[in-house]
């Protein structure tokens, strides 16, 4: 007759004797990957497992997959800090654990004034088996069309509030740093509009003209 599995209890938290760092569930952790010319693999701590006599840790995590590890691969638009959290789940040792890291949100990673090493952010959940991300859709900038890359300077348009690389607006990234202002070519062509409309209303104010709008 087999022998009962030994019932495991959950833990609150876990001291890492090897990294001097206490784990609990939620946060997130980078672990050592199984190639070691690989950088570290992030994962979030589901879990913490261990033996009725508090030995034999083991830890459930969620893992976080970078770009290249995607079935699309990495794009433009990646940042080289972004991670996509996955539909994978597994159960490891915390001997595999290297350090403690933070994944932030996209909003909350934009606006840190310096990122560390132990920095990432995740703006999609991703799906293993099918590739597919949630959201599926993200807002787009540019006159390129693509997703905002947080390792990228963009300069804002004071006309539309549009974003743009430098290098779609035939700028370098020096002369973007050195703008004051910047309206973008539709905007500009606005701007330049209004002002002629401006100038014409103004030497024609003291005549009645009747004019007729067609309808597009």
């Amino acid at each position: 007759m087999a022998k009962p599995k030994a019932p495991r209890r959950t833990l609150e938290s876990y001291s890492v004797k090897h990294i001097t760092k206490t784990i609990r569930a939620g946060d997130c952790v980078l672990m050592r990957p199984s190639d070691p010319g690989k950088p570290s693999y992030v994962a979030r701590i589901e879990r913490i497992e261990a033996d009725a006599r508090g030995a034999n840790v083991k830890i459930h995590v969620r893992w976080y997959y970078r770009p290249e590890e995607s079935i699309g691969g990495r794009r433009q638009f990646h940042g080289s800090k972004e991670v996509f959290l996955s539909d994978h789940f597994d159960v490891q040792s915390t001997d595999t654990i290297e350090g403690k890291c933070t994944v932030h949100s996209f909003k909350s990673y934009t606006k840190l004034d310096a990122v560390g090493n132990d920095d990432f952010f995740c703006r999609f959940e991703y799906n293993s088996s099918t590739g597919a991300f949630n959201p599926d859709r993200v807002a787009v900038y540019c006159k390129c069309e693509m997703p905002y890359n947080p390792d990228d300077l963009m300069v804002q348009c004071e006309g539309c509030s549009d974003w743009f690389h430098p290098a779609c607006i035939d700028m370098t990234v020096e002369e973007a740093k050195r703008l004051d202002h910047f309206f973008c070519e539709s905007c500009s062509a606005e701007g330049q509009k209004k002002l002629q409309n401006s100038h014409s209303a103004s030497r024609l104010s003291d005549t009645k003209v009747d004019t007729k709008r067609r309808r597009r």
